[in-house]
Formats: structure tokens, sequence, C-alpha cells
């Protein structure tokens, strides 16, 4: 049998009208013993994805857990990027069981989710195999994930990938959603997002523009 190539994109491939993206309880108590990765760290990577997410339209539930009561308020970060956006507090550890997020799930009505939050093992193992169970497609930007150690992200992760669920990391989100550098009407706000927040890569951009003009859309 032989194959044919088309110059078309795999289905798994995420893109800005394929999915809606939840974060969940990125909060400053939630943070406080959250060792697996560091904070600046952990805040940068929120706001890659939260400016990734807003750029290009995605749908985004942003969602908290006794934000009043014990937890804080959402990372700046994040409500930055969606001024004005409803942040639905819930009681349940699992997103997936909050009555308000469900309804909002079904509104937007994308199959493919991708999540991201605080803690990994938690707060983002619960609506993952809830989702998936339920015949939803998970993604979980890892690297946007964080938990009170080590050992403990990385068991919720593997955890995760056996039930089904896809990892990615932050920077790989923003790119898969531009994919093309001939796409002229998100290149610069691709390019601007990752020269602030997408580290090393970020400076790259900044070095071959100023030095040489360069663009990543030519040949």
């Amino acid at each position: 049998m032989t194959l044919t190539a088309t110059a078309t994109p795999g289905k798994s491939l995420i893109s800005p009208d394929n999915h809606a993206l939840v974060l969940i309880d990125f909060q400053s108590q939630m943070s406080f013993a959250t060792k697996s990765i560091s904070p600046e760290l952990l805040r940068n990577n929120a706001a890659l994805i939260s400016r990734g997410a807003k750029s290009f339209n995605v749908p985004t539930i942003l969602t908290t857990v006794a934000e009043k009561s014990f937890s804080g308020p959402m990372f700046d970060e994040i409500t930055d990027a969606f001024p004005g956006q409803e942040l639905l507090d819930r009681t349940s550890m699992n997103t997936w069981e909050d009555e308000a997020v469900i309804c909002e799930i079904n509104r937007i009505g994308k199959q493919r989710i991708v999540f991201a939050g605080l803690w990994t093992s938690v707060c983002i193992v619960g609506p993952v195999a809830s989702a998936i169970e339920q015949g939803f497609e998970a993604y979980v930007i890892t690297d946007a994930c964080g938990d009170i150690s080590e050992e403990a992200h990385e068991r919720a992760v593997q955890r995760m990938i056996q039930l089904g669920a896809v990892p990615m990391t932050s920077l790989q989100y923003l790119l898969e959603l531009q994919r093309d550098w001939a796409r002229t009407e998100t290149y610069d706000s691709t390019t601007g997002i990752a020269k602030v927040w997408g580290g090393a890569y970020g400076l790259g951009i900044k070095y071959a523009k100023s030095m040489f003009g360069a663009s990543e859309g030519g040949h």
C-alpha cells in the first residue's frame, strides 16, 4: 500500500476554533504550596496561554475555588487578559462537578477541552478524568500546572495520560494556534506575546527583528 501525503494538518492539532480553554484555581493560596514549578515561571506561563487564547478568540472559562473566603483572587496575568469576564467560583475541588461551569461548557459546545491550573493532582485530574469519561477530548498544558511536589505533579500527569489526555506546553499551545507564519492577521500578536512571555525564544525574536529585520513569514 502506497500512502499519499497531503499538505493538511493532523486532526489532533489545536486550532483556535476546535477547543475551549479552562483555567482553574490560579490563586494565591494554591500557589503558596506549589513546589513543582517556580511561581515566576507559573505566572509567566499562565500569562502566555491567556494572552494566546485571547488573541485567537478561544472560548475560555475562568474558575476559582473559595475566592473570597480562602484562596484569594485569580492571577492578574490571567484576568488582565480577559477584562470584565466573570470568574466562576466553586466549592467543589473537581471543576466538572460545578453546575455553573458545566452550563458554560455546554453553551460553548466544544468536544475538545484544554485544561491548566492548580493543583495538578486534584483540581486538574478531577475534571480531566470526568471529561474523558463523558466522551470529551482532554488536553493538559503541563507547564501551566503545578502541585505540592514534583512527584505529585508527575504522577498526576502520568495518570491523565493513561486515561487518554494529551499533554502539551504553554509555548507549544501558542505556536500551535498560529501554526503558519504566513497568517498575517495574527502574526504581530503571536510574536508580540512571545517577546514578552516566550522566554529565550522571545529574546531571539527581538534580536532577529532588531538586528536583521527578520520575519518568520518570509522564505
